[in-house]
Order: structure tokens, then C-alpha cells, then sequence
């Protein structure tokens, strides 16, 4: 370690900060040397007491790396003083002092050893990728330390987080800087937005960088399928004798991994994921071509399903990649979107808390005891949608009971190192005795799909992952065969050889139908899916959404199958891409014979009547129905249930009926302390059950909800002096000087308003007022062609003021109707001066 690193200048202020305090956070630019440098650095530190540092890194690649590099400045093989363990694989030892952990890794250890007894320091590096995993290894570690372990240190370090409100997450924990060690990089645009697919334009701006520089080229791009194709294209057009072009990304085994990271003879080009942006160093990179794009998981909670969505990368994302042409000397980065693009860019990726299947982590909170994620310290809590609908589906599962908490067959499952869903099918490929098969789907559904550079045969077949069962046993007969590449086949084989490592030895594994049926549907209960009448490859799932078969899919003529894969599609139906159908002797082995007949008494919003019916039902699946007699209470529930549907307006309201709500309304707003019933609309359908439920007797249809009379259901609600009393404080109608008895409307407003000509008025001082003098009427006043003349609640200032210039423009109007001088000795009249 004799080469000086940025962050060598900051190392003992970071060994006073933790020794003070239980967190520190770091934020150090890419090339600083905090990954290698600072574990190292602390092992000796007296704080430590020989106890082990355990350091999560966000990515595999970047976890052994960083490993073997630290082993290596101490002149050691991995696995002695440094180890890692990541999925699969684990190098470490009794000397083992720093481990260096992945993804989940770190969650099990705390869930099987809360107290990490032999754990002194916890670092998360690469922080500010905000994985799902780091986030709850967090939460969890913070909360471990604040009530289990108070003398556990942690430590946060970041290349591009804003790093404050991690300090502030941590207690106000302190604060350190690094700059990073890079050399300028100049950065250039495209002068228009590219055209085309992004491999193509990618391999076109590769090609010209090698012309126009020197030194190896990183390339990032999206994924593996972009990467694939860009290699194909730069090796085909020819002329590359002199370059040699590594592909980069977490599917590809170790060795070619090595390749792309390690120095070579030739001049290279690497083509990577944003695996390349992390703290994994690849030497002799002086030039970068970035195509701005990059894939992150988005969680449809409606349709259920996770899904890769291809996306523009935030401005940290492109400033962490271009800083990788600086490492070394000068470099040179290629942006292949525009400069006004550039500015549209988001700050930060999105955490993957908030888009992310959170079914896991909901797993794991219950593992944790902690019902309400409140408890727990979080940038971002987990959205609580999403944690529900993941909660439903662990119980659906058969995770978590009625209460949220673990069932035991929860606690085997998590013991697997995979998704919840797939670890649901190996914990059933267990129970039924083929342990190997499922095993083998498990690894299907996990890696890279085996076909997925096939296109899908025009040929029927009955099940997708069948047909992949076939061609992996094809090529473990045959691994050079041509039907599938041989590092696709090497993945699902490496994952399910070390999945059967977990479980017990022998077992069937010949794939069946039936059986494979099985598994799926204990895994993916919510997509058991049966087709639509009419046929045509359209689908009804378990969990509601309608969905259709894709081209890609060859289980075609199926009535029931497991939709396995599905995607969004159009006009709001997802898209199986994946399924295998369920014979038909499996439904009614399994559902038919197995799901118990319940009675449904509910509101058919379609028919507009009640339907009583007994059904065996698989979640929006009716696999049986027939009909019964319900209880008069079973349909008062129903018809109440439609009017909540419907509103109050499927009832036949008058307007006496409205305006006697109205009243009690005005009364019971001006006397709030006398009591009186409810009656604004949200409140009368939150009351049902008080007021309508005993005039719902014979209501079967929409049709006799129109015969339900609503006034006598109101006026029932009030007492024989309540209701004189309402009579008394907020009348229906009253007398003016005229003679006349006019009607108040109650309705139309906050205020009751009173129509009047205001001849029927002369003499008249004062407003009316109701509810004891309170409330004062709010006078229309009209013409004797019953316009309104004037609004008002000051019926002496209309007289004073006002009733002068409406007498000059509507005397000669209205010559037959009289117009005195002096309307207060004036007498009321609702006639004209001839009568």
C-alpha cells in the first residue's frame, strides 16, 4: 500500500471519529481508495477488541474484488485475514478479521444473530446506490446498536449521496470529506438526440473513439442484451484485430469477469452495466462512451409483478461514470444524448425502496418482530401500499398468519437464498419429494431466461418452463449445444447445483406436468389463471387482472394455467410471457376438492340487484357457484352495500325530502349542542345502517330502492318534539305582510333564502330571522315578473337606499303594479293596483 490515496489523509480523523462516536459517515469521490484503504486501515484500532469488520458492498463483482485487492496489500490468499461471502460462495476463516458481504447476506446474519456477537464495525459502502438490501441492513444494524449493542460501530460511505440526512438518520453522527484523486475530463455531447437502437449508436460512437483516442474504452450500457449486441456489431464490421472487446455484467461467470477488469495485452473496449459505476476499479480505462441509459426494477403493485424498465440515468449516475475516464490521467467521456438532455437528468436515482417488490423486506420485518416499519430508522420508509399488498401476499403464501407474524413454514422458507415466491416453491418441491426439480426451476426463473435470444415457436406446447426443463437437460447431456449459449446454461446449472446443496439429498427430478404445475402455482397462487369465455388466449388471473398470451409464449388451447411472467401490456391487461398450464384432474385434485364453499351475499353492481350465491372461489376465480336463500340480515348488508356504490342519488329523493335534511341540517349546525342527527350526505351514507336499514325489508333490486320512502326514513330519526321543535326554529314556509305564505328553500345554500316580490314586503323593516333569531333569511326580492331585483339580508337598507332607484327603472315597466313613494306606510299587496 505504498501508493498514496486521497482518503489516506483523512484516516486519522476517521480512527478519532469512530473511537468517540457509535457512527461515522464518510462521503469520498470515486478513486478516493475508501473501499481497500479504510477497512485496513481500522483493523487494528483498540475499539475493536480482535472483533470483525463486516463490510456490505452493493455487488457481487465489487465485493470479491475489493476482497481479493485488501488480501493482497497484506500479502495473503482471500480468505485469511480478508474474506467475502456472497450468494453462493464463501472464502473465509477462523483468521478471518474483515468479511466483505452482498446483498442479503448481511440481513440473515443480523436475523440469525441480532447481537453479531463478533462483530465490531459494520461498513456500508457505495451507499448512495440506495439498494433495498443496504437500506434494511441499516434499519436493522441502527436499531440492533440503539437497543442490543451499544458498543457496535457503524460506518456510512458514499461517492455522490447528499450525505447529510444519513448523518442526521445516524444520531448527528460526524461528518468526513475526501476529495477523490482524478484528473480533468473533458466531456462531449451529441449534437442532435441519437436515432435508432442504442446498441447500434453505441458500437458507431465506440468505433469512433478508437480512432480519435488512446487507452482502454468503458462503455455503458443498459444491460446484457445491449451489451451482446454491441459486441456482435463491433466484431462483425471487422478491422478490430488490434482491440479486444470484454463484456461486463453480473450474469457472466468470474473468469470473464476478470477479464474485462484486469489489464491485458491488447488494446481493450468494455462493454458494461453500471456494475463498472461502483467502486470496482478497471485499469487502464482513459476514455468512457456512456449511452445515458440504464435498467432499475419497478414494482407494478396492480398487475403484482416486478419489471426491468429502461431508463435515462440521474446526473450523479453520469458524473460517477465519466469520472472513470480520470482515474489514471486526462480521459476523454463520450455522452451520447445532447447538452440540453444533460439538464433534464434527475439529481439522484430514485432509492429502490420506493419502486421495488417489497415482499422480502416485508419478510424480514416480521423475522424482526417489528410490525409497524415507524420503529425503525429510514431515509425512506417503505411506501405503505406496497409494503400491504406484500404483506397480503406473504400470507397468501402462507408466510405470515392472520396476525402478521412468521408461521413456521415462513421460517424454513427463509432459510433460501432467493425471492420469496421461488423460495414458496422449493419449500413445496421439499414437501412433495422432488427436491431436485425444483431446484432446477428455481434456477430457471432466477437467471437469464435460457431461450431468451430464441424468438417463440408458432408450436403449441403445454408449458414454458417445460420446454426449458428439456433444453437444460439437453445441455447438461451436451454442454456446447447450439440451442443455448453455454454461459447461459453454466448460470441456471451453477445456481441449481448450489440450490441442491441446501435441501435433501435425492429426490424426483423428472419434470411432469402436473407436478411442475404444482410448484408454480404454490409460488405464483395469485397468477393461477383461467381463460375467458370466447377464448382467443384471454385470461383471467387469480388476483383480479385480465391478461393475454404473448407471441413469446407457446401454451396455447389451455384452459387453466399459471401465468409465470407477466408484463404490462395494453389497454390496461398485463401480458403473459411466460406460463405452464395446470391439467385439468390438478384443478379439481387440488382446488375443487381442497377450497371450501363460501356463501356470498353482495350487491351486483352490473345486474343492479343482490345476489345470494354459495361459491368456491380462487381469489376473482369462481370455480363453482349455486344459489341460495339469504337472511333477511345477509340482504340488508347487500342493498347497503349498493347504495354505497351508487350514492344517495339511487334513491328517490323529493323535494320535501331534501329539504327537510336541509333543516335539520341548519339546526343542527347553529345548536350544535342540542344533538341533532347527521344529515349531510358523507354522514347519511356513513349512518346507514342507523336509518335506512329498517325500510330495506322487501328491497331486492334498483328498482325497489326507487319505491324506499327517504322522508319517512328521515323524519324517523327525529322525536314527536323534535320535530315540533323543527317547526318551530326552521319552518317550511312563512307569511309575509302580504297575506301570502311563501315557501323557504333550504337548499340552495348555507343560508335559507326567501323569494318574495317586494310588494308583498311594503311596510317591512326588519329581515325575518329564523332558528330564534339567529339566522337571518337571505331575501330574494322580485320584480312582478318574479326576476330578482336585489339579494339581501338588510331589508331597511334596500327601502332607504336602494328601493328609489328601482322604482324609477321599473315603474314604467310595470305600470299596473303599485310603486309608492314611501314604501314604509305603503300596504303589502300580491295584486296589481287595478284589483
Amino acid at each position: 500500500m505504498s501508493t498514496s490515496l486521497p482518503v489516506d489523509s483523512l484516516l486519522p480523523d476517521l480512527r478519532r471519529a469512530l473511537r468517540d462516536a457509535g457512527a461515522v459517515v464518510l462521503q469520498a469521490a470515486p478513486g478516493a481508495g475508501k473501499t481497500t484503504r479504510v477497512p485496513l486501515a481500522l483493523l487494528d484500532e483498540p475499539w475493536l477488541q480482535g472483533r470483525r469488520i463486516l463490510m456490505l458492498e452493493p455487488r457481487r463483482l465489487a465485493a470479491t474484488n475489493a476482497a481479493r485487492y485488501m488480501a493482497s496489500c497484506l500479502g495473503e490468499e482471500v480468505g485469511e485475514t480478508v474474506g467475502y461471502t456472497i450468494r453462493f460462495d464463501r472464502k473465509v476463516s477462523a483468521l478471518t478479521r474483515i468479511e466483505v458481504v452482498t446483498e442479503g447476506i448481511l440481513t440473515r446474519r443480523l436475523q440469525s444473530d441480532p447481537l453479531l456477537e463478533n462483530v465490531g464495525l459494520v461498513i456500508f459502502d457505495e451507499f448512495h446506490e440506495r439498494n433495498l438490501h443496504s437500506d434494511l441492513a441499516l434499519a436493522l444494524c441502527r436499531d440492533a446498536q440503539t437497543g442490543l449493542r451499544d458498543d457496535l460501530k457503524l460506518l456510512v460511505m458514499s461517492a455522490t449521496l447528499d450525505s447529510g440526512p444519513v448523518a442526521e438518520l445516524l444520531g448527528g453522527a460526524p461528518l468526513l470529506s475526501s476529495e477523490g484523486r482524478s484528473y480533468p475530463v473533458e466531456v462531449r455531447y451529441l449534437p442532435q438526440a441519437p436515432q435508432g437502437a442504442v446498441a447500434e449508436y453505441t458500437a458507431a460512437a465506440v468505433r469512433r473513439a478508437l480512432g480519435e483516442t488512446t487507452g482502454d474504452i468503458l462503455v455503458f450500457l443498459p444491460g446484457a442484451r445491449e451489451i451482446r449486441r454491441c459486441q456482435q456489431r463491433l466484431e462483425s464490421d471487422g478491422g478490430l484485430a488490434s482491440v479486444e472487446v470484454c463484456p461486463l455484467y453480473a450474469g457472466l461467470p468470474f473468469t470473464a469477469q476478470e477479464k474485462a477488469i484486469l489489464p491485458g495485452k491488447k488494446r481493450r473496449v468494455v462493454l458494461a452495466t453500471n456494475i463498472a459505476e461502483t467502486s470496482l476499479t478497471i485499469e487502464g480505462v482513459r476514455v468512457v462512451v456512456d449511452s445515458g441509459l440504464e435498467r432499475r426494477p419497478r414494482f407494478d403493485a396492480a398487475a403484482g409483478v416486478s419489471r426491468l424498465e429502461t431508463v435515462n440515468i440521474s446526473n450523479a449516475s453520469a458524473t460517477q461514470r465519466a469520472g472513470r475516464a480520470g482515474r489514471l490521467d486526462p480521459g476523454l467521456c463520450y455522452r451520447l444524448w445532447t447538452e440540453a438532455a444533460q439538464g433534464s437528468l434527475l439529481p439522484f436515482a430514485p432509492p429502490e425502496i420506493r419502486v421495488a417488490d417489497l415482499s422480502g423486506l416485508a419478510l424480514e420485518l416480521a423475522l424482526w418482530g417489528v410490525p409497524d416499519p415507524g420503529q425503525l430508522a429510514w431515509l425512506d420508509p417503505p411506501p405503505a401500499g406496497a409494503l400491504t399488498a406484500a404483506r397480503e401476499l406473504l400470507a397468501e403464501l402462507g408466510v405470515l398468519d392472520e396476525k402478521g407474524r412468521v408461521t413456521e413454514e415462513g421460517r424454513r422458507l427463509a432459510r433460501f437464498p432467493v425471492e420469496v415466491r421461488l423460495a414458496r416453491l422449493l419449500l413445496s418441491g421439499e414437501k412433495l419429494g422432488v427436491w431436485p426439480l425444483a431446484c432446477d426451476l428455481a434456477a430457471l426463473l432466477s437467471e437469464r431466461d435460457l431461450l431468451a435470444s430464441i424468438p417463440g415457436a408458432a408450436v403449441a406446447s403445454d408449458s414454458d418452463l417445460l420446454d426449458r426443463l428439456e433444453v437444460l437437460a439437453r445441455w447438461r447431456r451436451h454442454p456446447r449445444s447450439e440451442v443455448i449459449a453455454d454461459r447461459a446454461g453454466a448460470a441456471v446449472e451453477r445456481t441449481a447445483r448450489q440450490l441442491r446443496r441446501l435441501g435433501p439429498k435425492g429426490g424426483d427430478e423428472s419434470p411432469e406436468l402436473e407436478t411442475v404445475g404444482r410448484l408454480l402455482a404454490a409460488a405464483f397462487p395469485d397468477r393461477v389463471a383461467c381463460e375467458r369465455e370466447g377464448g382467443g388466449g384471454r385470461y383471467l388471473l387469480a388476483n383480479g387482472q385480465g391478461a393475454h398470451l404473448s407471441p413469446r409464449s407457446r401454451v396455447h388451447g389451455q384452459r387453466w394455467l399459471v401465468a409465470v411472467e407477466v408484463r404490462a401490456g395494453n389497454q390496461g391487461e398485463g401480458e403473459i410471457h411466460l406460463a405452464s398450464a395446470l391439467p385439468e384432474s390438478m384443478v379439481e385434485a387440488d382446488f375443487r376438492a381442497k377450497l371450501p364453499w363460501r356463501r356470498r351475499v353482495a350487491w351486483d353492481s352490473r345486474q343492479q340487484r343482490v345476489q345470494a350465491v354459495e361459491e368456491q372461489r380462487l381469489g376473482a376465480l369462481v370455480l363453482g357457484s349455486r344459489a341460495i336463500k339469504p337472511s333477511e340480515e345477509e340482504l340488508v348488508g347487500a342493498v347497503l352495500d349498493g347504495v354505497r356504490q351508487h350514492g344517495l342519488d339511487c334513491l328517490s329523493w323529493s323535494a320535501a325530502d331534501r329539504q327537510f335534511a336541509a333543516r335539520v341540517r341548519l339546526l343542527a349546525r347553529v345548536f350544535p349542542e342540542e344533538g341533532w342527527p347527521a344529515m349531510a350526505e358523507e354522514q347519511l351514507l356513513a349512518s346507514l345502517e342507523t336509518w335506512l336499514s329498517p325500510w330495506l325489508g322487501k328491497v331486492r333490486t334498483r328498482a325497489d330502492l326507487a319505491r324506499v320512502e327517504v322522508g319517512a326514513a328521515l323524519a324517523a330519526r327525529l322525536d314527536w318534539p323534535r320535530r315540533q321543535r323543527l317547526d318551530q326554529l326552521a319552518p317550511t314556509h312563512l307569511e309575509v305582510p302580504s297575506g301570502s305564505r311563501l315557501a323557504i328553500d333550504y337548499v340552495g345554500g348555507d343560508q335559507p333564502v326567501l323569494a318574495v316580490k317586494l310588494q308583498e314586503l311594503f311596510g317591512l323593516a326588519e329581515t325575518p330571522r329564523l332558528a330564534g333569531g339567529r339566522v337571518p333569511l337571505l331575501l330574494h326580492l322580485l320584480s312582478p315578473a318574479r326576476r330578482p331585483i336585489q339579494v339581501t339580508t338588510d331589508l331597511k337598507n334596500f327601502w332607504d337606499n336602494v328601493y328609489p332607484e328601482v322604482k324609477k327603472e321599473l315603474k314604467g315597466r310595470y305600470p299596473k303594479h303599485p310603486w309608492p313613494d314611501d314604501p314604509w306606510t305603503a300596504v303589502p299587496t300580491r295584486h296589481t293596483r287595478r284589483r
